[in-house]
C-alpha cells in the first residue's frame, strides 16, 4: 500500500469511529436524556428518575467512557497504520 493510499485509509478509518461515538453520544444526551425523558423517568436508579440521571450525570459519565474508547481505539489503529509513537 503506498503512503497516500494508507494515510487516506487511516483517515477513513478514523472519521468511522469518530461517527460511531458520536452518534453513541448523541443518543445518550439528545434521545434518551431529552426525548425519551418522560419514559425513562418511569424507572429509578440510584434513587433518582432515570431520565434526570441520565440527562444530569449519566451522559457526561458515557462521555468520558467514549474518551478512553476513543483513545484505545486510535492507540490499536496507530499501530495498525504503522504511525505509534
Amino acid at each position: 500500500m503506498s503512503s497516500k493510499e494508507n494515510r487516506e485509509a487511516y483517515w477513513k478509518a478514523n472519521l468511522r469511529l469518530m461517527g460511531i461515538l458520536l452518534a453513541i453520544w448523541f443518543f445518550v444526551s439528545y434521545v434518551c436524556g431529552i426525548l425519551f425523558v418522560d419514559e425513562l423517568n418511569t424507572i429509578r436508579f440510584a434513587g433518582f428518575k432515570l431520565g434526570f440521571w441520565i440527562a444530569q450525570q449519566g451522559s457526561m459519565y458515557v462521555f468520558l467512557v467514549l474518551i478512553f474508547i476513543y483513545a484505545k481505539k486510535m492507540n490499536t489503529l496507530d499501530k495498525k497504520y504503522g504511525l505509534e509513537e
